[in-house]
């Protein structure tokens, strides 16, 4: 996600976000992490999914 993707999930500007991580570090770096967790949530639901796959074409 680029930033202002980010910023278009958040419905702020680009420059409230750049302001968030010069003004607000630790709010900007509590939206990183739970971005950076969602993101991991659904890339290992994937690879889940996958493996279920792959486990039910060996059978």
């Amino acid at each position: 996600m680029t930033k202002r993707d980010i910023a278009g999930y958040l419905g702020v500007d680009v420059q409230t976000l750049r302001n968030w991580r010069k003004t607000r570090p630790n709010l900007y770096k509590t939206i990183m992490l739970g971005l950076e967790v969602e993101n991991i949530i659904k890339e290992n639901k994937e690879h889940l999914e996958r493996l279920e796959k792959l486990k039910n074409q060996n059978n």
